[in-house]
């Protein structure tokens, strides 16, 4: 799986290909730093599970990206 030199991935499709567009990225990669910072280097399934761990607390946009990716 590829990884983004800052290790923000995150929005992970059934298939388990990363499906993040500069947009998407940027929506959630503040929640990434602040929520899940100790997990970025775990995996994008860490990462992930960390972010609907705290999805009370995710900004708008990053929930939004989320839901559109059926997580």
């Amino acid at each position: 799986m590829s990884r983004f030199l800052y290790c923000i991935p995150f929005v992970l499709i059934a298939s388990g290909a990363l499906a993040q567009t500069a947009h998407e990225h940027d929506a959630c990669a503040r929640d990434v730093a602040r929520l899940c910072r100790a997990q970025m280097g775990e995996g994008d399934q860490v990462v992930l599970a960390c972010l609907q761990q705290h999805r009370q607390r995710v900004s708008r946009a990053c929930d939004k990206v989320l839901a559109e990716h059926g997580q």
